[in-house]
């Protein structure tokens, strides 16, 4: 499995549907070059997992999204890169939930790490604010929530039509993610400051996350506590970001606030996270959807990819080889040489090469 002392690695690759697998290749490049440079060994393994191979092993009459024995073999490997899943030939959430949340669940995957981070004052929507201004860290729960409710439907297709799906939290789910939260909190050494957000005054059972929260941070006296809604954190972030250092949400709340923070990095396209298991097999990915209508065109952007690699190259223990890609990407971004983080500004093949040959330099 993962660690500091281990220098080679077997890593699963998914390339999922529409940009995904080209810009997943980028990813694989830059790795590559990294690793060489490094004295790294990485053995990739990959997949067809994603719409072309569900509808090819019979689409609605039973096809495959990620059969049993790929979890299996998945499993023993020390990482897994994604690229994006969805496609509208295949019923909306099939695909996605039977690649990604086996993965996410099955893996017991709960945390969510979303680095926000500006590396150019030109990238960020807010007037006056800069790079020092945006750096953060959100801790979203990743496998309780309504994500992993069963949706029930009464009297469905009536005028009385009712449907649920129940916001379900454990002591034992909510209290690891937490304690990851004021663990990273205490190793950015940033501002040793923790913000928990929820909506307890509102949904009753997040006051679960409340208590939580205080009983935990006595553990760690030397982080500064501090607690916002999530209505109301959106509205500081966007009006003083600078306030944000490592913040821990529930699974809802940060699916939708860590798309608010990857806008004031420059927008999905450079955004990455990790679905993690500290110690265990995780997986890292773009934030960015598949995007079908430019896919085999060469034109979408494949910054996030790579920052998905920067990112689990961290996990695996190569703090430095994780450091030098996200300071070449930074650094191309500032001199312009990544000239947008949009799609069809620069072909995708050219900037896997950009930055790959940058980092082997």
């Amino acid at each position: 499995m993962s660690g500091a002392a281990t220098t080679s690695h077997t890593i699963a690759v998914i390339g999922g549907d529409g940009i995904g697998p080209e810009c997943l290749d980028q990813g694989l490049k830059v790795l590559s070059a990294t690793s060489e440079k490094h004295g790294l060994e990485f053995e990739p393994v990959v997949y067809p997992f994603g719409t072309d191979h569900w509808l090819r092993t019979g689409g609605t009459e039973g096809g495959e999204t990620l059969p049993d024995s790929a979890f299996a073999d998945i499993q023993q490997m020390d990482a897994v890169l994604l690229g994006a899943i969805g496609d509208p030939r295949a019923p909306v959430g099939l695909v996605e939930h039977g690649v990604i949340m086996t993965l996410r669940v099955g893996l017991d995957l709960f945390v969510n790490l979303r680095p926000v981070k500006l590396y150019d004052q030109r990238l960020c929507p807010l007037k006056d604010k800069g790079p020092a201004d945006v750096d953060m860290v959100f801790v979203r729960e990743n496998t309780e929530d309504a994500y992993t409710a069963q949706p029930t439907f009464e009297a469905k297709g009536t005028p009385d039509e009712v449907a649920s799906q129940p916001m379900r939290y454990t002591r034992h789910g909510t209290e690891r993610v937490i304690r990851y939260a004021f663990e990273l909190s205490r190793k950015r050494a940033r501002s040793h400051k923790l913000l928990m957000i929820d909506k307890a005054n509102a949904v009753r059972a997040q006051d679960l996350w409340t208590r939580t929260f205080e009983e935990v941070g006595a553990e760690f006296p030397d982080i500064e506590r501090d607690h916002a809604y999530i209505d109301a954190a959106c509205m500081w972030m966007l009006k003083n970001p600078e306030w944000f250092d490592v913040a821990v949400t529930t699974n809802l709340f940060g699916d939708i606030i860590t798309d608010v923070g990857a806008m004031l990095q420059g927008g999905l396209g450079i955004a990455a996270s990790g679905n993690i298991h500290p110690g265990q097999v995780s997986l890292f990915e773009p934030i960015h959807g598949s995007a079908p209508k430019y896919k085999g065109q060469n034109v979408a952007n494949p910054v996030a990819s790579i920052m998905a690699v920067s990112m689990m190259l961290d996990h695996l223990g190569h703090a430095a080889a994780a450091r030098d890609i996200e300071d070449t990407v930074a650094r191309l971004i500032r001199e312009r040489k990544i000239e947008s983080l949009s799609a069809g500004v620069q072909p995708t093949d050219v900037l896997g090469d950009l930055v790959a040959e940058a980092v082997a330099e």
